[in-house]
């Protein structure tokens, strides 16, 4: 008998801001998985398109405030509530508070647009990261799957991947590129992590 998606032991929350491609993906692979199942979604905006896809997959769905944020005891509460065990950033703008890392230590995953240390930082997001790769005329470009601690970028990582870029690949090219390489990736490597971390 397949399992129930109330039985699964992981439960994972996305946080994202804006159209939730990767979040679309996530909750996609997951979707009839034995042991991972996605039971929330998150975002700091209401007009989101993250948030048509939780409502199209029937998972509940949370807006938050970035004052929420510097106090976070609301959050926590819900995501408790959830009985979320994992918590996945899909394009999610705003910095994770301390108390949430706490909450959740080494059980926060983050994507980023580009081969991490270079590009990284507070700023540095969706084209702003795909500008500078391409004015800096990078050979190569590519996504970084990490652990999220208490600054911008800097936790440790997981799974990197490139592609390699051609003079003529503009800005929007060499996104569509990089975002190629998040869809194949980080739902893979979200369920490697958490599965090789229980030990199942």
């Amino acid at each position: 008998m397949p399992t129930s998606s109330k039985d699964k032991a992981i439960r994972l929350a996305i946080f994202a801001s804006g159209g939730g491609s990767n979040a679309e993906q996530i909750i996609r692979y997951f979707a009839q998985h034995a042991s991972i199942s996605v039971r929330l979604i998150i975002s700091n905006k209401r007009t989101a398109k993250v948030l048509e896809h939780a409502k199209n997959h029937d998972i509940p769905s949370l807006v938050i405030r970035k004052k929420q944020l510097s106090d976070p005891t609301v959050l926590i509460n819900s995501l408790t509530a959830a009985g979320i065990t994992h918590i996945v950033l899909a394009g999610f703008l705003l910095l994770v508070p301390k108390a949430l890392i706490k909450a959740f230590p080494d059980k926060i995953l983050n994507i980023h647009p580009s081969l991490l240390p270079k590009y990284g930082g507070k700023g540095m997001y969706g084209m702003h990261v795909h500008r500078a790769v391409y004015e800096n005329q990078e050979s190569v470009s590519g996504m970084t799957i990490h652990l999220v601690n208490e600054e911008y970028d800097k936790g440790k990582v997981l799974f990197q991947q490139e592609t390699t870029l051609d003079p003529s690949d503009t800005p929007e090219r060499i996104a569509a590129k990089v975002l190629t390489l998040e869809h194949r990736h980080y739902a893979r490597v979200i369920e490697q992590f958490i599965l090789k971390d229980l030990n199942i």
